[in-house]
């Protein structure tokens, strides 16, 4: 960064400096990853200046030659990684992408059936804290207390009573598979589209590990990042049917200018997710996760739904004299990031946060496997039952800065 030390010295600091923290910490937040140098140099590439508005070969700027070029690979390439019908790259991020489906067929005013936050769902699915809970009314369905599963018989009496537009699948904080084929059922019931977020397992769909929405949807939208592995930013699939409205809906109908920079990253990164070193991430975040669910589990912290299907964990802290917000707080103080979460029993407990999301994209993405899971438990446990000692905690820290000394990031590739 030659150039930006010159330019900007502060900025260059603060980028070292979040490189440094990277490699000496553990990254179990399950809304993130770490990704492939190639991602970041097409992301910081001469594309980062180019202006598109429309759509390949119906610009409304000149110059647009090799942008409509990358746009047209990435979606060639997502098309048949994830066997869609229409792909749309454009949306600036996984909530754009669910704008832009929303307003392709729905009007304002018109009924949606979501899951709840508390159980998982996420903001951009009708939350009032969210434009989507403005714009439109919204009943939410949970999982079975018991379980911590979705109550599939609970969606569709509430789909029969409520008769929404659209039914949402998808979650932000739900461990489980779905199953998409009665989601599907559910929503062709009562005439209802019917739309899956992937955000957080688009990475672990498009390797196969885990089954995919696509067969059984109308419309699915995904992030890049996560498990993805890739660079920011949304994608749109749909059946051809709706392909016209979807990029109407994207532009111009949510959004402007899409960076041309953050394509070409989207293409990258859906070649790499074809590649066999690429599934076998997937893969080890699958197994991480399992490993680690049950690691937990053996030193007596109660795991949301009693397991794991994908690359998240939900861990209720309150056991141990915690809530999630100081369990972030202290784990984060010994090199361990992750995030406080809500958990179904806080429903209606405003302000309540019993419990803490980890995910293992991260981990499994540094070359990290079970016998890591293992330490990693460890010192989850001992951190929590020992949060006031900080002299546990410094010890801990000592400890996690060896291991990510064993499994660099970046290592000398910058």
């Amino acid at each position: 960064m030659l150039h930006l030390k010159n330019d900007d010295p502060a900025v260059a600091k603060l980028i070292h400096k979040e490189q440094t923290r990277i490699e000496g910490t553990l990254d179990l937040i399950a809304a993130e990853n770490h990704a492939p140098c190639s991602i970041r140099e097409a992301l910081g590439s001469v594309f980062t200046t180019k202006t598109i508005e429309g759509y390949p070969g119906k610009r409304y700027h000149a110059g647009c030659g090799h942008a409509d070029e990358v746009e047209r690979l990435a979606i060639l390439r997502c098309r048949s990684l994830f066997g869609a019908e229409h792909v749309n790259v454009q949306p600036h991020s996984g909530t754009s992408a669910n704008l832009a489906v929303y307003f392709s067929v729905l009007n304002v005013g018109d009924r949606v059936l979501s899951m709840t936050l508390s159980h998982g769902g996420h903001l951009s699915h009708g939350h009032q804290a969210s434009i989507t809970g403005k714009c439109f009314e919204v009943k939410n369905y949970g999982v079975k207390k018991e379980s911590g599963r979705i109550d599939y018989q609970a969606v569709a009496d509430m789909a029969q009573t409520f008769r929404p537009a659209m039914l949402i699948a998808g979650a932000s904080s739900y461990p489980r598979l779905i199953d998409y084929e009665k989601m599907s059922e559910i929503a062709r019931s009562v005439s209802a589209y019917f739309l899956v977020d992937m955000a957080h397992i688009g990475g672990l769909v498009a390797a196969n590990v885990i089954p995919s929405p696509v067969p059984h949807a109308d419309f699915v939208t995904f992030t890049c990042y996560k498990t993805m592995m890739g660079g920011r930013g949304g994608v749109i699939l749909c059946r051809q049917k709706f392909a016209e409205k979807i990029d109407k809906a994207v532009f111009p109908g949510c959004q402007g200018t899409s960076p041309v920079n953050t394509i070409a990253a989207k293409a990258v990164i859906f070649k790499l997710a074809g590649t066999p070193a690429y599934k076998q991430v997937q893969a080890r975040t699958l197994e991480n996760a399992a490993h680690l669910a049950e690691a937990l589990q053996k030193k007596g912290l109660r795991i949301i739904s009693n397991g794991t299907d994908t690359h998240q964990v939900l861990v209720d802290v309150t056991p141990r004299g915690l809530d999630g917000g100081r369990a972030e707080q202290v784990l984060e103080s010994a090199g361990i990031v992750l995030n406080q979460n809500v958990l179904p029993d806080d429903e209606g407990r405003k302000g309540a946060v019993s419990g803490i999301r980890i995910g293992t994209a991260g981990l499994s993405t540094r070359g990290m496997g079970t016998k890591e899971m293992e330490l990693i438990a460890d010192w989850l446990d001992r951190i929590m039952a020992n949060h006031l000692d900080d002299g546990v905690i410094q010890d801990v820290r000592r400890e996690v800065a060896d291991l990510c000394c064993q499994f660099p990031v970046y290592g000398t590739e910058e």
